[in-house]
């Protein structure tokens, strides 16, 4: 017995079982991979998925360049992935995607088309329509009534041409006027946000109308499921008003509920709790069970479920931050590929298929254009804007698919006719970004008059504000600035911005002349987030005003501006990280800031190791050397790194500034700003350079900052007259490298003076203090004279001096901070070519280049010595020249 039985089972069994599991033995038994086993599918749906996404990222990738959304690269890649294209390679649907295969397949997809469904449910949002009702119900009305009157004229032809004579024609009817009466709502809010039209009259209007637009499909494709579905016409009214019911069920006290709990579980302030979570999951699939089973699809329950999770604390972002990344990924793009393996354009195989598919398209479009044209224009509105509105409300995507794929399950419409208008589908998506460019470009574009920005009073006041804004302080000698906008993007930048709005903002002295009793600085924070393709993000900038009040950087800095007794006002900015830079001129211009205050972090510039004879250590950055894998494949990762985009964005605001800027470059010293600190200032003349100089004596004000200012001449420039007696504190002491005279008149006996020296020597003079027939004349007040120094220095080594200047005051004052200006007077190839000293012995990479394109040569070798504290590099409204010296 023990022979013939193996633990109670006979061994002829076991060999027979061991043979039939031989196919799942893998390669090293001579398995096929992709032969599908019905008890274990994981193999070929793994093949499947790794096809399904590299399709999609690739189209997605090139789709980009020409602005359109991903929902068009995903429709496409199941088109090409069906009979269409790889479908005509021999064998591959019977070894990719045999037919025993699909409903493995079929039912992933299904379950990412319920979650993708509760997103889209997540992004409604009812106050758009509340704050344009009018306007909404126009055109969504208009993009309706006509476009289902077309889509019941065409269903007759098109029936009596493809479709058989067994199907009901009211059926057809139905789903074809559907077809052509719904706008892609998903689709249509990333091609907003693409073309920049979110925050235009345009914009505004096209998206309040297609919420109501995806609204009244959904309750029509609830009715019509209702009525396919169902054996009589009373069943089918019974399934819709039990549809409705328990739609009513959730959006008032199931909604109610959730939100009672997302308050009672803190989700509201920290966002959803895992228990939170798994009740809203259990309400998802518990409706989508519920409209399965009473004879309406899964989806419409996901759909309502998304619709009633709380908004309040920024839950429902959460919710989609939590999904959207896999849903748009993995499941989105087999749901399109199970759809696109159902269409095959081969079948449109004929003049009269042709024929049918371009009147399909043609009607289509014309039937929402003429519709919500006319609607735009009973509004007031102008051509333009109103045949661009009309262009927006003929795209298609996801829920005209999803109505096309119900009929067909349902044996309604053909694979041919399916076919058509998938293919019609995928035309309309794709030419309304081109369409809408060339209709609305972007100098015809207005705004819309609901942003929720503030704004000044009156026009008058505005325009008076901005030109005031676009002169520099140096230029018109006005009072220091008191109004600040500072950027917050990043908490790794929050301590170089706060310590920058402290040092700008601090109390100054009493001395009238700086600080005017009248004036309170007062500081607007612009929150910065980027806008991508998540959905999230395009959530988030429908709800700014909502997140303003729960962003945890923006709490940051209010917390830091109350205990700094500094008046600090929040705004929240949502775009594409390319449009950050023209995003902060504007604002600093729409709120009539006089200053703009920027952090920023280098990149690591990996110094040599004997540079400690130079002062130089190594900073903080952020390393971009590239991995083995990205070496092996050459790839350019630095391009792609955040300090690059980040110094793309600083480079951004210094060439478009018309408002006085301040980069706070910060080397990972920060020692606190309370204390005693003593200031840099390399003075080598120009705008910036004197900017830089009201800037420090601004500074100084303040009693615990003093400050040394350097004025760097050129040797040729020298003359043999004896040394220039610099004040320090009290006392005066004569500079040993200095070997420029100065007249009485306290202007420097240059031989060949420039265009600019004059402006140069008026400002340097007027804080220096001359010896002038025994006495001694300055504008500073005494206060301020005593904690400032100035030198001047004439050096064949302008680089090595100051900094091994910066190196014995570092050893005197505990924490040094360098200011200087961006662009200089003149052009001295000298110092470039002391630059390139300093960096002898390194491999010159894009780092460096990053670095000095951001805050010159200059700022380049401080940051390098690393012996401050932090640098600043000021520039003067309007000066976007090179950073160079």
């Amino acid at each position: 017995m023990m022979n013939d039985l193996s633990w109670g089972v006979p061994l002829d069994v076991l060999h027979i079982r061991s043979r039939d599991m031989a196919g799942q033995g893998g390669l090293m038994n001579d398995g096929n991979p992709s032969r599908y086993n019905a008890a274990d599918p994981l193999t070929l749906w793994t093949i499947q998925l790794c096809i399904i996404m590299t399709m999609a990222q690739l189209l997605s990738s090139i789709l980009r360049r020409f602005k359109q959304p991903r929902i068009i690269a995903h429709i496409l890649g199941g088109i090409l992935l069906g009979p269409s294209v790889f479908g005509q390679i021999p064998e591959f649907t019977n070894h990719i995607f045999p037919t025993d295969s699909l409903p493995c397949l079929t039912l992933t997809a299904k379950i990412g088309l319920c979650l993708f469904l509760f997103i889209i449910g997540l992004e409604i949002d009812w106050n758009i329509i509340q704050r344009n009702v009018r306007s909404s119900v126009m055109v969504s009305l208009g993009a309706i009534l006509p476009s289902f009157g077309i889509g019941c004229a065409i269903s007759v032809p098109i029936y009596h041409n493809f479709i058989r004579s067994t199907t009901n024609f009211n059926y057809l009817m139905m789903f074809i006027a559907m077809s052509y009466s719904v706008t892609a709502l998903p689709v249509l809010c990333r091609i907003l946000s693409t073309l920049k039209l979110r925050d235009t009259t345009v914009g505004g209007i096209v998206l309040s109308a297609a919420v109501a637009n995806d609204a009244i499909s959904w309750s029509l494709l609830a009715l019509a499921i209702a009525f396919v579905n169902s054996a009589s016409n009373l069943t089918a009214l019974w399934t819709f008003l039990t549809c409705m019911a328990y739609t009513l069920f959730l959006l008032f006290p199931t909604r109610w509920a959730l939100l009672r709990l997302a308050r009672k579980t803190r989700s509201t302030v920290r966002g959803p709790t895992m228990f939170y979570i798994a009740v809203v999951m259990l309400v998802l699939w518990g409706s989508a069970f519920f409209m399965d089973i009473v004879g309406v699809n899964a989806i419409f329950g996901a759909f309502v479920a998304g619709i009633i999770v709380p908004r309040e604390g920024g839950v429902s972002i959460a919710f989609v931050e939590r999904l959207e990344d896999i849903v748009d990924t993995l499941f989105l793009p087999l749901y399109f590929t199970t759809s696109g393996l159902n269409t095959d354009l081969g079948l449109i195989n004929s003049r009269t298929a042709w024929a049918f598919l371009f009147v399909i398209v043609a009607l289509d479009f014309v039937g929402k254009f003429a519709g919500c044209t006319l609607s735009m224009k009973l509004l007031g509105c102008s051509w333009r804007e109103a045949t661009a509105v009309g262009s927006l409300m003929s795209c298609k995507g996801l829920l005209g698919v999803i109505i096309l794929n119900v009929g067909l399950s349902a044996g309604i419409l053909t694979r041919q006719v399916f076919s058509m208008f998938v293919f019609a589908a995928l035309i309309l998506g794709f030419m309304t970004t081109p369409l809408v460019n060339f209709i609305y470009p972007p100098k015809h574009r207005t705004p819309a008059s609901d942003t929720g920005v503030t704004s000044v009073s009156s026009t008058n006041e505005f325009e008076k504000a901005q030109s005031n804004s676009d002169v520099s302080l140096i230029v018109t000698q006005k009072p220091w600035p008191s109004r600040f906008t500072v950027v917050l993007d990043e908490f790794t930048h929050i301590p170089g911005i706060m310590a920058l709005t402290s040092l700008v903002c601090s109390p100054s002295a009493e001395d009238s002349m700086y600080t005017p009793a009248t004036t309170i600085p007062s500081v607007n924070a612009l929150r910065l987030i980027e806008l991508s393709e998540r959905t999230s993000t395009l959530m988030k900038s429908a709800m700014t005003e909502a997140l303003i009040d729960t962003d945890p950087l923006t709490g940051v800095f209010k917390m830091f501006g109350e205990q700094s007794n500094i008046p600090v006002s929040a705004s929240l900015s949502v775009v594409p990280q390319e449009e950050w830079a023209d995003t902060v001129v504007e604002h600093a211009q729409m709120h009539d800031s006089q200053f703009i205050l920027i952090p920023w972090i280098p990149p690591s510039l990996s110094p040599r190791a004997d540079s400690s004879e130079a002062g130089l250590s190594h900073p903080r950055g952020l390393s971009l050397q590239l991995g083995p894998l990205e070496t092996l494949l050459g790839l350019a990762c630095e391009d792609a790194s955040a300090s690059t985009l980040r110094s793309q964005f600083v480079c951004g605001v210094f060439q478009h500034n018309k408002t006085d800027v301040a980069l706070f470059v910060d080397l990972g010293k920060n020692k606190g700003t309370t204390g005693q600190q003593h200031i840099i200032l390399p003075f080598f003349g120009g705008t910036d350079d004197r900017l830089a100089l009201e800037f420090v004596v601004r500074l100084c004000t303040n009693p615990k900052i003093s400050a040394t200012i350097i004025r760097l001449r050129e040797s040729t420039q020298a003359v043999l007259a004896g040394p220039e007696s610099a004040v320090v504190g009290e006392r005066t002491e004569t500079e040993p490298g200095s070997l420029t005279s100065v007249s009485s008149s306290g202007k420097s006996d240059a031989t060949q003076p420039s265009r600019s020296q004059t402006p140069d020597d008026l400002a340097w003079s007027r804080y220096v203090s001359q010896r002038v027939n025994g006495d001694t004349h300055s504008q500073l007040p005494s206060a301020l004279s005593t904690r400032m120094t100035f030198v001047d220095l004439s050096d064949p080594s302008p680089l090595h001096a100051l900094l091994q200047r910066a190196k014995q005051l570092g050893e005197v004052h505990s924490r040094v901070l360098v200011v200087l200006g961006r662009s200089t007077r003149r052009v001295q190839e000298g110092i470039r070519e002391e630059l390139r000293q300093l960096l002898e012995g390194q491999r010159e990479s894009a780092n460096h280049e990053m670095v000095r394109d951001t805050i010159g040569d200059v700022g380049m070798a401080f940051v390098m010595a690393g012996t401050q504290s932090g640098v600043i590099v000021v520039q003067a409204a309007g000066e976007s020249g090179v950073a160079e010296v």
